[in-house]
């Protein structure tokens, strides 16, 4: 029996998952929040389908490394901080903040290639990060426009998504979705010729009105393939939000909020009534997005006019550099 071939053989236009022969977007991945690290103790974290151990400094600075020791792989989490150093729980071995060894518990000379992998690290947002790379290629965003005085929430989704963090990223140039799932209308139209490119981020300002009748001015984006920003107005009042997005293991997220707003000092009760609104506002939407996240088989293929930002950002995550430096360290 002849078989006739499809008129039109489908093509996905998805960048390739995040860990496609070993390397990850080089980009600033959160490893936890700032809350689960306290000076004196060290935490492991799952990190790029590895292990990572974070510390902090003689002056409380966070510092993100790789969790093995190099001697027998003894995974440092269950070791101890002896003198601001790390101490492996199996010989004894101690690493400095930079990651070096710097004693072995024998005695023994410190062999030169005893080091752990010291990832940049920053504290922001109620979150640490570890940039994947020896070099930052962009900043963790601002808020350049933002009120001096602030006040800001941070948490963190219940449960880690089934999905890359890109995915998720895909819905904030995905114009068609804003409008249909979270009901925002644009007030000129879809803004695909207000967007603003560069080689690691996206970013586009609207004015629309959301589902419930309230005004906003918003600009949006995506840093790096796993930061959401957002800096704006609703009836008026400024908040940002920035909602990153770590990696402990390929095809799963763990998702970050936080919200800030402006606290002069005039009203502290009703500045912590704005934020917490604010809070829940965000987390509303994004809980629309993740049912759909959590099911989808993420295809992208069949694209229309209206698609034309999220096509151009689907190009951009093609692009993206990858790399692992770290992967003979962590895994």
């Amino acid at each position: 029996m002849t078989q006739v071939a499809p008129r039109f053989a489908a093509r996905s236009l998805a960048p390739q998952p995040e860990g496609t022969d070993g390397l990850f977007s080089q980009t600033w991945f959160p490893v936890c929040r700032s809350d689960e690290v306290v000076a004196g103790q060290v935490q492991g974290f799952d990190f790029l389908g590895g292990r990572v151990i974070v510390i902090r400094d003689d002056d409380g600075q966070a510092r993100v490394l790789s969790a093995y020791c190099p001697h027998m792989g003894a995974d440092l989490c269950t070791g101890e901080m002896i003198d601001g150093t790390v101490r492996c729980p199996f010989h004894f071995w101690r690493y400095d903040a930079d990651g070096r060894c710097i004693a072995t518990g024998s005695g023994d000379p410190t062999p030169p290639t005893a080091r752990l992998f010291a990832f940049p690290t920053a504290e922001r947002y109620g979150c640490i990060f570890a940039f994947n790379g020896e070099t930052p290629l962009f900043d963790i965003p601002d808020f350049p426009d933002a009120p001096k005085k602030l006040i800001w929430k941070t948490g963190e989704y219940d449960r880690e998504m089934p999905a890359d963090p890109w995915v998720i990223c895909c819905n904030t140039p995905d114009m068609q979705h804003i409008q249909v799932v979270h009901g925002i209308s644009f007030d000129n139209g879809m803004p695909h010729d207000r967007v603003e490119w560069t080689p690691h981020s996206m970013v586009y300002e609207f004015d629309g009105t959301m589902r419930d009748g309230s005004a906003i001015r918003f600009r949006v984006g995506i840093f790096g393939a796993n930061i959401y920003w957002q800096d704006g107005y609703i009836d008026g009042r400024w908040f940002g939000f920035v909602a990153p997005m770590g990696l402990p293991r390929p095809g799963n997220s763990r998702l970050f909020f936080t919200v800030g707003v402006e606290d002069d000092g005039s009203d502290p009760p009703a500045a912590r009534e704005f934020l917490d609104a604010m809070y829940a506002l965000e987390v509303h939407v994004a809980t629309e997005d993740l049912p759909i996240i959590e099911h989808a088989r993420f295809k992208p293929g069949t694209l229309t006019r209206s698609d034309q930002t999220l096509a151009r950002f689907l190009q951009y995550l093609r692009d993206y550099p990858r790399a692992h430096p770290s992967a003979a360290f962590i895994s």
